[in-house]
């Protein structure tokens, strides 16, 4: 059996305690190891020794890094993104959202504006522009290092020209409509229990959101209309059991709420429309 072989086994093995998906991890953290992509390594893993780097990802991982962080970055949809320390990691229920929003525009010439409230690293405005290229777009969050990671993202992906990258609470100041709002905010229950790792390294402020999870959305409520151009629509993250609640905050003044299901089954996305 190949050395890389052997420390994939072995690693996954170090990992099962701390993660759900022990394999993937220890096959991301050998690619970037040996600077190769994860497919040449499953169908053509080099004969050679295993890098002493790999061994200390792995003890990273272990106590509960993200992966993201140790590697420096994160494909989602099309685009990879660099992210680390300061920033959200981009998780592919937020895909959603880009699906749906595919779907909205899918016999139109696309959305022209772009707004993303709570961009992170960028990830879904810049899959978006991505995917339309005519599109411009701001993005909007309230950290300065998440809105550095964003604009570093930008300029790599060839997208600098095509947005504008503002420090903000939310929409506050914004006086335009888009045709396409897409985000996620945060949405965790500030008691809620999540994966190991996660309140240890991931931004509170990207992830919680008062008692019940629920803060964000009132905050959103009242700007989404005035945001909205017509015919557009305002894709939103969800938590997976806020459907009724979240439905409650953001339907009204002629928004009509509906939700879907992520690519789990579970619902993962609120779809605001005109009526």
């Amino acid at each position: 059996m190949k050395p890389i072989f052997r420390a994939l086994a072995d690693a996954a093995r170090q990992l099962e305690r701390t993660s759900d998906t022990a394999r993937l991890d220890s096959e991301l953290l050998m690619a970037e190891a040996l600077h190769i992509d994860r497919d040449k390594l499953i169908l053509s893993p080099p004969n050679r020794e295993v890098p002493e780097r790999f061994w200390a990802m792995v003890e990273r991982r272990k106590s509960g890094e993200p992966v993201a962080y140790i590697t420096g970055r994160r494909a989602f949809w099309n685009i990879e993104l660099h992210v680390g320390p300061g920033v959200l990691v981009p998780r592919p229920d937020s895909e959603v959202l880009v699906a749906s929003a595919i779907e909205h525009f899918e016999a139109s010439e696309g959305p022209k504006r772009i707004l993303d409230l709570g961009t992170g690293p960028g990830t879904l405005l810049l899959a978006a522009l991505d995917i339309w290229p005519m599109a411009t777009g701001i993005g909007v969050d309230v950290s300065r290092r998440a809105l550095s990671y964003a604009a570093a993202n930008a300029r790599r992906l060839g997208f600098e020209s095509r947005l504008k990258l503002q420090l903000g609470n939310w929409a506050e100041g914004i006086r335009e409509r888009f045709d396409l709002i897409l985000c996620n905010p945060p949405y965790v229950a500030d008691s809620a229990e999540v994966g190991p790792g996660v309140r240890e390294y991931e931004p509170d402020e990207a992830l919680f959101a008062g008692e019940e999870g629920l803060d964000a959305y009132r905050a959103l409520a009242p700007q989404l209309p005035g945001l909205l151009a017509p015919g557009g629509l305002a894709a939103i993250e969800i938590g997976h059991d806020q459907a009724d609640a979240v439905s409650g905050l953001l339907a009204g003044d002629g928004l009509l709420v509906r939700v879907i299901d992520d690519f789990a089954a579970r619902p993962r996305a609120a779809l605001l429309t005109w009526v």
